[in-house]
């Protein structure tokens, strides 16, 4: 069997009710979820920066390794070729090595350039990764005070958060699926977050446009679903509005308002 209008408009207030007690449940840990998501991210990032440094200084040593390999190489191809040339037939063999022992010497001095080269580059880079690592291990302590604070709250709020979280459920029940996303809707586009609004001295407790009073018996009577005309909130007479108020606290055990 369908529930009724009058149901529903008390389901969709009670929603109204926990949601706002949620929010301010929400409210009180503050900016602390947003700093710790972005502390994780932070620490991430350092960690892939410090891999990406140890991968450099590593690919550095690595090739001034191989350029003094390749020093060596050409040390032994030096003397080897001023050996031939004491073996030689004619100047013409003579120049040929002549030229032979100075491609190997520029090849020598280009590797020495690269070789002081990386190691200016190692050296930054290995005080990057110092800096890198002294940071990191600053965020990390950060996040641990920040997690911990916000433990703390989430412990303190959780079992009433969770209380309301399953009357919120047995809400959303009575309310069908149109209603329910139009309700949504409305909250998510609003600052206050008010979806529902009680009629507060003859106008929308959301915005505070006046209502007509044709409007209000309307609203009085229960017998079909009212919005607001000016901000579109589902609007309720303030005796609905006290009445499962002063049932909800009864309840759950809390304080509730919109």
């Amino acid at each position: 069997m369908e529930a009724t209008v009058e149901l529903k408009l008390r389901s969709l207030y009670n929603l109204q009710l926990i949601d706002s007690k949620i929010d301010s449940i929400q409210n009180v840990r503050g900016e602390l979820p947003i700093e710790v998501a972005d502390l994780e991210d932070e620490i991430t990032g350092l960690n892939t920066r410090i891999d990406n440094l140890n991968a450099d200084i590593a690919n550095l040593k690595s090739d001034v390794d191989s350029m003094k390999k390749g020093i060596k190489q050409s040390n032994a191809l030096i003397a080897k070729y001023e050996e031939q040339q004491n073996n030689v037939k004619n100047n013409r063999e003579f120049l040929a090595l002549s030229k032979e022992i100075d491609m190997q010497k520029l090849e020598i001095m280009a590797s020495e350039k690269k070789i002081k080269e990386a190691g200016y580059h190692s050296t930054e880079k290995a005080a990057q990764l110092e800096t890198t690592k002294t940071h990191l291990e600053d965020r990390k302590k950060d996040l641990k005070l920040k997690k911990a604070d916000l433990d703390n709250i989430i412990a303190e709020t959780e079992k009433e958060e969770k209380g309301l979280g399953k009357y919120r459920d047995k809400a959303m029940k009575v309310i069908d699926e149109r209603l329910a996303k139009a309700y949504l809707r409305i909250r998510d586009n609003v600052k206050n977050r008010l979806g529902v609004a009680p009629i507060e001295r003859s106008a929308c407790a959301g915005c505070f446009s006046n209502i007509p009073p044709q409007r209000q018996l309307d609203i009085r009577q229960r017998k079909k679903i009212i919005v607001c005309e000016n901000c579109g909130r589902i609007l309720v007479d303030a005796d609905l509005a006290t009445e499962s108020r002063a049932e909800l606290e009864k309840v759950i055990g809390v304080t509730v308002e919109a």
